[in-house]
């Protein structure tokens, strides 16, 4: 699996996302905001793997206090960004603990890729949204790994890929990373699912996540919440991978979550527009959050204290 960050001559090198998939270039990251900018401009992006830029960008700060401020306000949404800067404060060396944190999420991702396979029924034709996959995490990804998996063990036949507007981390990561794991897909837009679902073309539906509350409210990429709504109304079940470090148990519940608000330039040309980057899934809609810790169920704020102890 392709992954979107590497250590090489005491600087942080960053697969360039936003030029996939025409082109792999890397970007060398030589200071803490180098990284913030590599993280504001979506060069590196999702949760677990902006976790870990931040964590990189904190072993190359000499002031650690004011580059802990910078990486933290990059994006605002992904809990697992903080979570790292705030234990890279404590660290007696960030970058050991950088390098054994890019550890751990390699097994974590393991860990939940083999549990969220059995959820899947044989033959699965399921859908997907955003990119979840190992450029997410610099593991083998979270929902993206749940299919590999799957895959692997003859459970998936073919995946959906929504787009995912207006950047189309669907359309431009997920699908090149599906195809170089030789999985059947399809892109499909975003406004497509829904009929899909209709025709009784799609068993299942499989996401990732970039916050979770205490109470199992669910912050993904915009877009998510109304596929978790039109899975409800066609019985299907909705899944949200995601490891230990996404859930968030001192947020209460999705109101509290702040979402970020992208340059509206990047929706709509000469018109004002409104440039949502993240909604919120209630709760009740999600059937299962899986963890490195373990497959949670409601009631979640149980199974999600659990989880984070």
């Amino acid at each position: 699996m392709s992954q979107p960050l590497r250590w090489e001559d005491d600087a942080l090198w960053v697969l360039d996302q936003r030029r996939l998939p025409a082109e792999e270039a890397w970007l060398r990251c030589d200071s803490p905001a180098d990284v913030a900018a590599a993280i504001r401009t979506l060069a590196v992006r999702g949760a677990p793997a902006i976790g870990l830029a931040a964590a990189y960008g904190m072993a190359l700060a000499s002031d650690r206090a004011a580059a802990a401020e910078l990486l933290r306000s990059a994006r605002p949404t992904a809990v697992n960004l903080a979570w790292a800067v705030g234990r890279s404060l404590q660290a007696d060396d960030p970058l050991a603990l950088a390098e054994r944190l890019h550890a751990e999420q390699r097994e974590a991702d393991r860990k939940l890729s083999e549990m969220g396979a059995e959820l899947l029924p044989e033959g699965a034709r399921a859908l997907t949204h955003c990119n979840a996959g190992a450029l997410a995490t610099g593991g083998l990804g979270t929902a993206g790994g749940v299919l590999l998996a799957a895959w692997e063990h003859g459970r998936l036949a073919h995946v959906w890929v929504d787009e995912t507007r207006p950047l189309l981390q669907g359309a431009r990561l997920t699908a090149w990373e599906l195809g170089r794991a030789g999985i059947p897909h399809r892109v499909i837009t975003d406004s497509s699912a829904g009929g899909l679902m209709a025709r009784g073309d799609v068993d299942v539906v499989v996401v990732g996540a970039d916050r979770i509350a205490a109470n199992g409210d669910v912050a993904n990429k915009v877009g998510t919440y109304p596929l978790a709504v039109l899975a409800e109304r066609h019985g299907i079940p909705f899944h949200v991978a995601a490891p230990v470090s996404t859930l968030d148990p001192a947020t209460p519940s999705g109101g509290e979550i702040p979402i970020e608000e992208r340059d509206p330039s990047e929706v709509a040309s000469g018109s004002p527009a409104l440039n949502l980057a993240f909604d919120v899934t209630p709760a009740e809609l999600v059937a299962s959050i899986v963890t490195e810790a373990g497959v949670l169920r409601p009631p979640y704020a149980e199974s999600i204290a659990a989880a984070a102890r």
